[in-house]
């Protein structure tokens, strides 16, 4: 025979582990109660603490994104202001009226004023074919023009074509000592090794990064007199990048004793930087890492990461710097240390979890206490079932700590046990009619149960209704009190100026159609409680007045914009409609059009008559257009600016456009609202009719043309 096949063991001991679950109601309880807080509960911590740690490394990427932006603007300032710098010199009438009298000591003295000015590191005058005329770093001339002294580097300056605008230049050192030869102690920047940057053979970084400017003299005929160039060298400038990180990280701004960086980089190496290698030494000649090296100046693009800065990690952002020839010839880098950033976040997440454990070990002690008084009583009177089973009659189920349904349930089988004995043929007899009389009286109890809940419903109904009728009514009365306030002091001021009211008559007048239009706005509230006792007085409008009108109400927000007001009032025919009511809704559309202007346009507005086709020259009535010179709506706004609640305004509620459709539309009208073809701006039109219609009465065939 051969070997004897057994069951894999770890299976089997599986097995019986879920047999012992699922066949005792304790365990069930346990499983119940203890899953979810040890399976959700930790699931939710993890994801908490993986979504909390990458929106932490967002919002610091976010950050020195903005820095890097804030650095580029001043780079790029200083940038125009060597430019700029240089032009003015070369334009100084001073300069021109030196360089006519040939006056070589007085153009010096010149170009040593300017640099001290302007703040550069050097500016020099050269003839149009590249000769060195003088500059601020040589000595004082004996004579006013000595024998040529042409720069060396510099044969091909004649024949560039000179940039007014400053770039960067990559020189050799050669070529920055022919420029200014005091600038050598600011050369020859000594390489330290850099963990992580890419390998070379190069000990010492010899070549200078100059923002540079060349600028053309010019005659009075535009001819070429002299060519100046200006320069400010960066390498070594401490006081540039100084200030460019007093700028990106004033005192204060980074939390948690966090301190800002910034570096200038030619190609890798820092050739200028308030990073420190020791405590008292700046890490000058130190270099970038390899990944960064790759990222930035090989591809171009923008390195925005954590990244190894010398001997820390440093939230950093570098971008490539590029010369006239578009070439990549350096980096911009800021950033702030990240290790007390890690701390607060590291603590942050270990808060959170630390909160989430304390929770979930409190609720699991709960959950069993809870569960034990569910399954005690339960296990209590399945022992004592398992006894009267086995043949004990005097088994009980005892006292019981539960005083919910299962401890009533306990006690009851209990008494139930006591009766079994005596009376278990008058169970039997009553046991039917006991049955009935459960059906019946359920049955009671599932209509009393509906009709309790019919009577709530409706009572909760009518005190709804009944609030807000109080609350409508309250608001009213005391709208009302001041209305007829304003309007007697009013009729008061007409009645005591007597004639000399009349040059205000129409701004007395306007004030009545005001407090007329509150007065209806009043009603409207009214409505909400008694609409059936309120209606609007519907008279035939000149909409061509209304719309005048309500642009005088607007006046106010008009005189502090810079909106040209268009008028195209054609409209001949008067529409049925509640004037204040129109007026409401005219003054709705041109707030919305002022405010789609913000830096001014074009507000057109114009009337017309609505006719009923081509055919028919009489109009069924008239239409308003409100037309705004600004971005116009999408597609998706267009879809929904008649729903309530919808705005495109952060400060907006979303309910003018919505309130005026319904009262255009109570009249038989319709407001419609459209993009210009040409892209600029939107349309909003008002149809009314002559003959105001009930609401849904519009006729079909009645279209705006």
């Amino acid at each position: 025979m051969g070997p004897e096949v057994k069951p894999d063991i770890h299976w089997q001991r599986g097995l019986r582990e879920w047999r012992w679950i699922t066949h005792s109601v304790r365990n069930k309880l346990l499983a119940m109660a203890l899953l979810p807080l040890l399976v959700v509960l930790p699931l939710l911590v993890g994801a908490l603490v993986i979504w909390g740690n990458a929106a932490y490394d967002r919002l610091l990427i976010t950050k020195v994104r903005s820095d890097l932006a804030v650095a580029r603007g001043y780079f790029q300032q200083v940038l125009y202001t060597v430019g700029a710098g240089t032009q003015a010199v070369a334009a100084s009438h001073t300069l021109h009226v030196a360089l006519a009298r040939q006056d070589l000591k007085g153009l010096q003295q010149q170009l040593m004023d300017a640099r001290a000015r302007l703040d550069f590191d050097f500016i020099n005058l050269y003839n149009p074919q590249g000769t060195l005329l003088t500059a601020n770093w040589i000595a004082p001339p004996e004579r006013h023009f000595p024998a040529p002294l042409q720069a060396e580097g510099d044969s091909t300056l004649a024949s560039q074509s000179p940039a007014s605008q400053a770039n960067l230049a990559l020189m050799s050192g050669t070529e920055l000592l022919t420029l200014a030869p005091h600038l050598a102690e600011r050369l020859n920047i000594p390489l330290i090794a850099t963990r992580g940057a890419s390998p070379t053979e190069r000990s010492t970084e010899d070549r200078a990064l100059v923002m540079l400017s060349t600028t053309p003299v010019l005659g009075a005929n535009g001819e070429t007199l002299a060519l100046l160039r200006g320069g400010v060298l960066l390498n070594q400038n401490l006081d540039l990048i100084d200030h460019i990180n007093r700028i990106v990280y004033p005192e204060g701004s980074l939390p948690f004793d966090s301190h800002g960086t910034a570096t200038l980089f030619m190609e890798d190496v820092r050739i200028t930087t308030n990073v420190r290698l020791f405590q008292d030494q700046r890490a000058i000649g130190t270099r970038v890492s390899q990944a960064v090296r790759q990222a930035v100046l090989e591809q171009g693009g923008t390195w925005l990461d954590r990244a190894f800065v010398v001997n820390d990690w440093y939230v950093s952002a570098y971008e490539p710097l590029i010369d006239s020839a578009g070439q990549r010839v350096g980096m911009l880098y800021v950033g702030f240390l990240e290790k007390p950033f890690r701390f607060v976040k590291y603590g942050m997440l270990a808060l959170i979890a630390g909160i989430f454990v304390l929770v979930m070990v409190l609720a699991a002690l709960f959950s069993v206490r809870w569960a034990r008084s569910i399954f005690k009583p339960v296990e209590q009177m399945n022992h004592a079932m398992q006894r009267v089973q086995d043949g004990d009659p005097g088994a009980r189920v005892g006292p019981v700590e539960a005083r919910d349904e299962i401890g009533t349930l306990a006690n009851h089988l209990d008494q139930l046990l006591n009766v079994i004995d005596d009376k278990t043929q008058a169970l039997q007899r009553w046991a039917g009619e006991l049955d009935a009389k459960v059906i019946a009286r359920t049955q009671e109890l599932a209509q009393s149960n509906t009709s309790l809940q019919a009577a709530q419903q409706q009572l909760i109904k009518s005190e709804k209704l009944a609030t807000i009728g109080q609350l409508t009514a309250s608001v009213a009365h005391e709208i009302n009190n001041p209305i007829a306030v304003i309007q007697g002091n009013l009729d008061l001021v007409r009645e005591l100026l007597g004639p000399h009211a009349q040059p205000v008559a129409a701004e007395l007048k306007l004030m009545d159609q005001q407090v007329d239009r509150m007065r209806l706005i009043v009603t409207q509230l009214l409505q909400h409680a008694r609409p059936t006792d309120y209606a609007g007085y519907v008279e035939l409008v000149d909409v061509n007045k209304t719309l005048e009108n309500a642009l005088l109400l607007v006046g106010h927000l008009l005189a502090h914009t810079r909106i040209d007001i268009r008028r195209e009032l054609q409209a001949s025919a008067r529409v049925g409609v509640n004037a204040q009511e129109l007026q409401q809704v005219v003054i709705n559309l041109l707030i919305n059009a002022i405010q789609a202007m913000p830096e001014g346009g074009t507000l057109t507005l114009s009337t017309r008559n609505w006719l009923n086709d081509d055919t028919n020259p009489q109009p069924q009535g008239a239409c308003i257009e409100v037309q705004d010179s600004g971005s116009g709506l999408n597609e998706a706004a267009l879809e929904k600016v008649f729903t309530p609640f919808f705005s495109t305004k952060n400060d907006g509620n979303g309910l003018g456009l919505w309130i005026s459709q319904g009262l255009v539309e109570r009249y038989g009208g319709r407001i419609t609202a459209v993009n210009i073809a040409s892209g600029h701006g939107a349309c909003f039109t008002v149809c009314l009719l002559t003959e105001a219609r009930v609401p849904g009465e519009t006729p079909a065939d009645a279209s705006p043309k």
